[in-house]
């Protein structure tokens, strides 16, 4: 597959994410996610021309030829618009997800719209989360062990659904994670994580792989690896078993990861190494939330809060 393939593969996949995160977390109608849909497969067609060489990482001067790209197309001034406001808000979600870089965020969008609390999960709530598969679920197994990974190591979604058995050590407890930029960490994993990394892997696995050769650690029902829209929908239907708010998504167990670990006392230099951020000010914004929990205790608590 070409590299101009592979991208289209992509970005058709964070779209489609896109659509699944505009609709569930931010209860948007069905006609204005469709809306969007349909402006961002114009952007597709776009980079399917190969002016952009890295859809995460547009220049000032690409963007302006997508510009030229939408007045060629004989659209409307207001439809334009639309499209570029399609834009941001696809950025946006990419920043969020940790699949854009910066520059690509303060080019198509105000910083201030990035000052936002990421959704967290309180320990209560993870723990009914992690404990929502029951053993009547045809992969209970397979997905108690995704989300205690989730949680355990708090990567990416797409860091979990493409981690390759040869990347996990068991014995050791830990396992190595590639990230953003091919950069690869060591991320310790907790005895309930290994537990039922165990049982899945020395069970069910091995039924669903049915002898063939996949190299990923979680599978779907035909031993194929999971998709980042397959992860986001096992955690949607956990989430809402649970009885806990829509909103939360798989990257709310990375930000409840973070902000617990600095709660219970963690260095920032830790957090950020087991985050795989390569500045710290990313990870900083773990350090405001647990600021916002606190003033929250204060102001209940003190008698003159």
């Amino acid at each position: 597959m070409s590299e101009l393939s592979t991208q289209i593969l992509e970005l058709s996949e964070d779209i489609t994410a896109f659509r699944h995160y505009l609709k569930a977390e931010r209860g948007m109608a069905e006609n204005t996610v469709l809306a969007y849909g349909r402006d961002l497969d114009r952007y597709v067609t776009w980079v399917a021309t190969g002016e952009l060489p890295d859809y995460r990482n547009p220049s000032l001067k690409e963007f302006g030829e997508y510009l030229s790209f939408l007045r060629n197309e004989k659209l409307r001034e207001s439809s334009r618009a639309r499209h570029i406001v399609s834009l941001k808000m696809f950025y946006r979600f990419l920043k969020l997800e940790e699949r854009a870089t910066a520059s690509a965020v303060e080019l198509l969008a105000s910083p201030t719209l990035w000052e936002r609390v990421p959704k967290m999960m309180s320990p209560e709530q993870i723990d009914l989360f992690l404990n929502a598969p029951q053993p009547g679920d045809r992969f209970f197994i397979r997905d108690r062990a995704l989300l205690e990974m989730l949680y355990a190591t708090g990567c990416r979604a797409t860091e979990v659904v493409t981690l390759g058995l040869n990347d996990l050590h068991l014995d050791s407890g830990f396992c190595k994670y590639t990230g953003k930029g091919s950069k690869q960490r060591i991320v310790p994993l907790n005895r309930p994580t290994i537990e039922a990394l165990r049982v899945y892997i020395g069970e069910q696995r091995a039924e669903m792989v049915r002898g063939g050769e996949a190299s990923t650690v979680f599978v779907t029902r035909r031993g194929r690896p999971l998709t980042r829209i397959m992860l986001w929908c096992i955690v949607k239907k956990y989430v809402r078993r649970a009885g806990l708010p829509l909103k939360f998504s798989p990257h709310s167990l990375r930000h409840s990861f973070a902000t617990h670990m600095l709660s219970n006392g963690a260095d920032l230099r830790t957090v950020q190494e087991l985050l795989g951020h390569a500045s710290i000010a990313t990870t900083q914004i773990y350090t405001h939330v647990d600021r916002d929990r606190l003033k929250a205790i204060h102001k209940q608590f003190h008698p003159r809060g």
